[in-house]
């Protein structure tokens, strides 16, 4: 029912026992308790009656004898039952008779009022408040109230009564005030049932909104929206808006004042029709979430809310899109679960839109979304989109990255994902379709349909304008080869779908190669396509098209396209061809045990080679009529095909017709020899020898076969890997000496009986393992030497000393083969050798002249070598193959003594920032690059490597990003040096000459970048000018090139270079800046620059150049940042805190400064930011986002317990000047004893005479101490030292202080060396004679000049330098324009405020001892 609202004043409180239940060997009673319209229920048992009557007694002097006495025997008797029922609610109704205005605390308890009655719901509030309210506003997290609280305040605000009317002042309604008045956080969920055992709804209750003052989010839910008062109040600061399950339209939430004024319009609009009301708009509001509501359409009210960004609307009833072209700023709507059937014109309403949600509706079409060009990210899920053609539509928007088709009926349609992505033409790969990447797979089936469906298309065109080309009439002889410029017909003329396809196989041929079009060929649309082409490689390549026209005796034209190829494709060329042994071409792998085809002709020509075994000549059975589609190579050029066979363009797979032309004899054999297990390796194989080349590793029933590939083309189809595939080895498995793994998961190698060659052969650790297994059972047992080989772990702690294995190493990634590249060499190409650019591996003399990469200066590549990642390090394993082949395989030592490992540390080894590049053109060369090469810089140096095996590199990448952003020490970072950090984009050279690549930041296009959200890509505007205002570096910093970088960023460009530098995990958002000098535990004496970011999962210490010195692997490296001349990137260091790992904060004296600290001594970091505003402020944003980090909601109350749950919400609270987060971060504040320690160095320098209050501490701050260095110019040179000023009633003291090793951690076994605080200087300010102010010694320094008279209450000589004549003296009172007697402090206070405190402290207890004004002078 709904219950009506409380007659406040005159609210009637009743009260009766209307039954009993015998529970156990006890009777408890059911009471009701009625208050005006509400009504609710309570058990209590007669001991409970009993303790309430004992607390009466005491505390409101209660008759004893009013309540019923107790009996013991018979007590559960139904007559003494009822009789004592009936005298209890006697007793009840009196003691309610007795206290009609204010009920007191315990018998208000006792009957449940704080749950159900507005006065004991207030009361309760705000004795709560007053006990927590300041942690919870402190901790910032969102806090909770119940409709029925609010309802309780909102009556109790109308009452003509005072706000304490009980007399308790952890009671008085001010508190409730107060804490509403700061709250910025708010959630409201209400309930559709009735609250506990009454029958309130809390759905009718009103309440006012109107006593908050500084929400900036709000969250109503299960509440009518009529009875919600107050809500334009929260304009002024309101961002965030969230109503659920309240609302049926958005105008009764948006504008609640349309229902008193039919006519209004939105403040600040002209109009001349007449209006009843002006409302103001929600200037602050950028986020409104109306989902789960009634909403039935989007009315006018949005004219109100121009400021919001996000819009959810999900769950709603609407059915058609109007009135949001008002919303200037959206960029994310979600309209999903809805009733949309058609979407019409959206782009007009939806301009800038980024993200768009339109699953579960009803579009069976996507026309209205062709023009949304914005778009980046579109769910259509769960709608009923059937027909495929209907993503032509948005197979053009230039931004769309991802897309979402899931439950949707096209979904049934076969290999349908591929026929989707193939209407994307180019931008295939970059479309995540369902939340899945695209596979190479599925990218080699959209090029094979693309060159289908343009093949089909060429067909009909020249089917089509066979007609027009035969009517055209001849050309002369004699004319220019202008007139070729007819042929060329108007972009109108183009093909609509074609235009889309920017580059399909024929395309990229054209663009790539001397391509001759005959006149009967070159079409309209063909002609369309060569500017085309032109147009997109000159903008991304700036690739030159020559078009050269020629006449012959036939009269027909041909045209000759030039094409400069990009830097990728000039540089790497050369290089394609001569290590086409070195590495396994992925498009091999296709050709498996699975299919058929290949599997067939394997046997055949293993059948063949047992047939003639004088003679292993490859016979040539098989004839193919067409291309194997899945060969990655076939976008490369053309497939041989004919148009008729394309009659399915998009998604009927075409399989190829195989002309089998084996004798029955040879089927026979093949039979006998079936084919069981095929990988492809890399094989080295060593005999007279060292060779290598890719190889088909073969086992059937009876014997092992060993084929290579004769070619070093690149073959395209079934039929030229057939020719190319040749026999090495056919050896039955009786012949077998030994097959066993060298390297664990890497490498297994081969010998035969009776002979020296030995073949290694190195593939994919599961391929191996099953190729293993197939093997050895066949080998015959007494000549098998194959062992159980250790793990990778086992495998390289071998090749280390015990101390060199940490523990933190015990994670070994799989090994990799590689081959170091030698750019320098001589032999390769000049164009890649003379490049300035290139990356030259000039050995250099620290750690990495171990390896030995090359033999000698000429060798263009390494040996082979394997690639090992642990946890810190990066291992390269160098393998003497001819000596392991020489070895007896059973020996335990045998790849140790063959063997050696060099170690890089992880922390110094970075993707080179250089690498890659933005043309989309493919070739050869280019897919060589893309999958096989990757350049490191270790060091200063750069290595080029190439992964032999396809994916080794990618997997490289992921695990080396994976360990490197896990790190917990300082680690080296490249910098982009750019003018607008996140603006620089590839570039290729149009000419020859190659030029420098720029990337669009520090790291590589192959490494997987952290996941962004839209809201981090596009932060609201007051984070990035709050990010503006906190990125200004204090001027007494010095600052590296990196960090004078990083202060020059403003606006977008500080988020955009944090999220393409910085950031290492997924969806964290920087939340803060902060200039700072720090120090780091393990050296606790070098204090240097670091600019430290804060963001939602970690932060980030960019240091200055001084951090070299403080790395574990210093010495190993020979180099210095100076000595980094490149002009694209800088090398800084940086240091990652993870907040998962943050244990406590502790927080200096007058918040001069902070220490955070973590699990280990490398967490504990000092921020001595000599500012209390700045580690207000930082400290400020970490609660912010340790809040955020574990906000859960709360748990649901218990039918009873109304608000226990709500009462006991853990939000931090203070326990011995501690402040224990609910994130479990403890912040730790200074304590009595740290004051005492330093009250105590001040008391004994003083005598006994002096009174006890001159030891008060007035102030603490961290100054410089400015020291003049004279020069070899007429400048002199002032040094900085950091020093603690400390201020007392009658004296000024200067400390050498350890800010880093106390208080001591946990781990620490002994105390630190220093004690934390060294006197070193001490005056009395009754001895100050006058204070200079000005930029003579440094700017905005103090000098404060002391009379030098020696007092016998202050010992401030603590040197016998004091007593030294001459020189002595005046260096140790750093005099400058000073006279003789005088001692003078240079003091550079940093902060603004510190510097204005200390003044006008030090001139307030100036004048009180000395009953004058403190002399101040100003300096030029």
């Amino acid at each position: 029912m709904d219950a009506p609202h409380l007659p406040e004043q005159s609210a009637e409180k009743r009260v009766r026992i209307i039954g009993s239940e015998l529970v156990e060997n006890y009777t408890v009673y059911v009471i009701e308790v009625n208050v005006g319209y509400h009504s609710w229920t309570v058990k209590h048992r007669y001991s409970d009656f009993h303790d309430l009557h004992e607390k009466l007694t005491v505390e409101k002097k209660i008759d004893k004898h009013l309540l019923p006495p107790k009996k013991i025997i018979g007590k559960n008797s139904k007559s003494l039952v009822e009789k004592r029922q009936k005298e209890l609610e006697v007793y009840l109704q009196t003691l309610l008779s007795r206290f009609p205005a204010s009920t007191p605390k315990v018998l208000s308890n006792f009957l449940l009022f704080h749950f159900y009655e507005i006065n004991g719901i207030a009361a309760a509030l705000a004795e709560e408040l007053f006990n927590k309210g300041e942690q919870w506003l402190a901790a910032g997290e969102v806090f909770l109230l119940r409709p029925l609280q609010l309802y309780a305040v909102t009556q109790q605000l109308k009452l003509a009564k005072p706000t304490c009317a009980n007399g308790d002042a952890t009671a008085d309604l001010g508190h409730i005030l107060d804490f509403t008045c700061r709250l910025k956080y708010l959630k409201i969920p209400g309930m559709k049932a009735a609250v506990g055992t009454s029958n309130i709804e809390e759905q009718s209750l009103p309440f006012d909104l109107s006593i908050f003052k500084s929400l900036l989010q709000i969250e109503i839910s299960d509440c009518d929206a009529g009875q919600i008062e107050g809500l334009p109040s929260l304009k002024p600061t309101l961002a965030t808006l969230s109503i659920h399950l309240s609302a049926s339209s958005m105008k009764e939430i948006l504008v609640p004042e349309a229902s008193e004024f039919a006519q209004w319009e939105p403040e600040g609009v002209d109009t001349d029709c007449p209006v009843t009301a002006i409302i103001p708009r929600w200037k602050m509001l950028t986020t409104l979430d109306m989902s789960r509501n009634f909403i039935r359409c989007i009315d006018d009210s949005v004219k109100l809310i121009p400021e919001v960004e996000f819009l959810d609307l999900s769950y709603n009833e609407l059915s058609l899109v109007e009135n949001l072209q008002h919303l200037y700023n959206l960029v994310h709507l979600d309209l999903s679960f809805n009733k949309l059937t058609v979407l019409e014109g959206v782009h007009t309403k939806l301009g800038n839109i980024k993200t768009l949600n339109l699953s579960g509706n009803q579009l069976e079409t996507l026309s209205g979304l062709c023009k949304l060009y914005s778009l980046v990210n579109l769910d259509l899920s769960s709608n009923r989109l059937a027909q495929l053609d209907e993503i032509k539509h948005i197979s053009t928007l230039p931004c769309l990255e991802k897309l979402s088709l899931a439950d949707n009926p096209m979904c049934i349609i076969p290999d349908y994902r591929t026929k989707v992505l193939a209407q994307f033409c180019d931008r295939a790969s970059e479309v995540c379709l369902n939340g899945t990447t695209t596979t190479e797979k599925e990218l080699d089936t959209v090029e094979v349909l693309k060159a289908i469906q343009k093949a089909k298309e060429a067909k009909d065109r020249m089917a089509n304008h066979e007609k027009k080309v035969s009517d055209v009439p001849g050309q002369a002889a004699g004319r220019p080869q202008s007139s070729s410029s007819s042929l060329v017909a108007p972009p109108s003329s183009s093909s609509p779908s074609l235009s889309r396809c920017t580059r399909s196989s024929q395309e990229i041929t054209t663009c790539k190669e001397k391509a001759f079009i005959t006149k009967e060929i070159l079409t309209p649309v063909d002609s369309t396509l060569t500017q085309r082409c032109y147009d997109v490689y000159s903008s991304a390549c700036d690739v030159i098209l020559q078009v050269e026209t020629q006449t012959d005796s036939n009269l027909s034209s041909e045209v000759t396209f030039e094409s400069s190829p990009c830097c990728c494709e000039e540089e790497w060329k050369p290089w394609t061809a001569s290590l086409s042994n070195l590495f396994l071409p992925p498009f091999l792998l296709s050709y498996t045990t699975t299919n058929q085809e290949f599997t067939n002709q394997l046997s055949v020509q293993i059948s063949l080679s047992n047939k003639k075994e004088s003679t292993p000549k490859l016979c040539k059975t098989l004839s193919l009529e067409e291309t194997d589609q899945g060969s990655p190579q076939s976008g490369d050029g053309y497939f041989e095909m004919t148009l008729d066979d394309t009659n399915e363009i998009m998604g009927c797979s075409s399989s190829s017709t195989i002309k089998e032309k084996i004798t029955d004899d040879v089927k026979k054999e093949s039979a006998i020899g079936n084919v069981k297990l095929v990988v492809w390796s890399l094989c080295i194989s060593v005999g007279e020898g060292l060779s290598q080349r890719p190889s088909c590793l073969v086992a059937n029933d009876c014997s092992l076969v060993v084929f290579h590939t004769r070619s070093e083309e690149p073959v395209s189809n079934l039929e030229e890997l057939t020719e190319a595939l040749e026999i090495e080895l056919v050896v039955p498995y009786t012949n077998v000496e030994t097959f066993q793994f060298d390297i664990p998961e890497v490498c297994v190698s081969l010998k035969v009986k009776s002979n020296n060659k030995r073949w290694f052969f190195f593939s994919d650790a599961q391929s191996l393992k099953e190729m293993h297994s197939c093997i050895v059972p066949h080998v015959n047992q007494t000549n098998e030497q194959v062992s159980n080989s250790p793990n990778t772990q086992l495998f390289i702690q071998q090749f280390l000393n015990s101390w060199d294995f940490e523990e933190s190493e015990g994670s070994v990634k799989s090994g990799h083969l590689i081959h170091f590249l030698n750019l320098d060499s001589s032999t390769s190409d000049t164009n890649v050798a003379d490049n300035p650019q290139f990356p030259k591996n000039s050995l250099p003399s620290d750690v990495l002249s171990q390896i030995s990469l090359f033999e000698s200066d000429q060798d263009q590549t390494s040996n082979p070598m394997i690639l090992f990642l642990t946890s810190r390090h990066l291992c390269i394993l160098k393998v003497d193959f001819v000596a392991l082949a020489s070895r007896d395989p059973s020996e335990a030592s045998m790849m140790r003594s063959c063997s050696k490992v060099t170690r890089i540390p992880l922390s110094f080894t970075l993707l080179d920032p250089k690498q890659g590049c933005s043309c989309r053109a493919v070739s050869n060369s280019r897919l060589f690059y893309d999958e096989n090469v990757l350049e490191l810089m270790v060091g200063h140096e750069c290595l080029t490597v190439v992964f032999a095996l396809p994916q080794d590199k990618f997997m490289f990448l992921r695990e080396f990003t994976q360990l490197r952003s896990n790190l917990r020490e300082i680690k080296t970072i490249a910098l982009q040096r750019t003018k607008k950090g996140h603006l620089k984009v590839h570039s290729c050279p149009a000419s020859a000459t190659p030029t420098e690549r720029i990337p669009t930041s520090s790291i590589p296009q192959e490494v997987p970048r952290p996941h962004l959200t839209l809201s981090l890509l596009y932060p609201a505007k007051s984070l990035i000018q709050q990010l503006m205002e906190d990125n200004q570096c204090p001027s007494h910093l010095s600052l590296s090139s990196s960090l004078l970088l990083i202060s020059s960023l403003k606006g977008d460009q500080l988020v955009h270079f944090f999220h393409n530098n910085i950031a290492e995990m997924e969806n964290e958002e920087l939340k803060h800046i902060l200039w700072t000098s720090v120090l780091f535990y393990r050296s606790p004496d070098v204090e240097m620059t670091a600019c430290v970011l804060l963001s939602t999962k970690a932060i980030y210490f960019i240091l200055d150049d001084k951090a070299s010195s403080l790395t574990n692997q210093s010495m190993m490296w020979t180099w210095h940042l100076s000595e980094h001349k490149d002009k694209d990137f800088l090398i800084s260091f940086c240091f990652t805190f993870k907040l998962k790992d943050l244990q406590s904060v502790n927080v200096g004296l007058f918040d001069q400064y902070f220490r955070v600290m973590g699990p280990s001594a490398d967490h504990i970091i000092s921020c001595l930011t000599r500012d209390s505003y700045g580690t207000h402020r930082f400290l400020q944003q970490l609660m912010m986002v340790l809040s955020l980090l574990e906000k859960v909601p709360s748990p649901e109350p218990s039918e009873l317990d109304f608000y226990s749950q709500f009462g006991k919400k853990s939000t931090g609270k203070m326990v011995n000047y501690e402040l224990v987060h609910s994130s479990k971060v403890k912040f730790i504040y200074p304590s009595e004893e740290e004051i005492g320690d330093l009250t105590f160095i001040v008391a004994e320098r003083k005598t006994p005479q002096v009174p006890s209050h001159s030891f008060n501490i007035i102030l603490y701050v961290l100054v410089f101490q400015v020291h003049i260095v004279p020069g070899q110019t007429t400048q002199n040179q002032t040094v900085l030292q950091p020093k603690t000023l400390i201020l007392t009633s009658t004296g000024v003291f200067l400390l050498d202080e350890d800010h880093i090793s106390y208080p001591l951690p946990e781990f620490a076994k002994e105390p630190p060396q220093r004690d934390k605080y060294r006197l070193t200087d001490a005056r009395r300010i009754r001895d100050l004679d006058r204070v200079l102010m000005g930029y003579q010694t440094y700017p905005q320094a103090l000098t404060l000049v002391f009379d030098d008279v020696p007092r016998p209450d202050l010992l401030c000589h603590l040197t016998m330098d004091h007593f030294a004549d001459g020189d002595g003296k005046g260096d140790r009172t750093q005099m400058f324009g000073g006279a003789e007697g005088e001692v003078q402090w240079c003091i550079f206070v940093p902060g603004a405020d510190s510097r204005e405190r200390l003044i006008s402290l030090l001139a307030r207890q100036w004048e009180t001892l000395c009953s004058r004004e403190l002399p101040v002078e100003l300096t030029g």
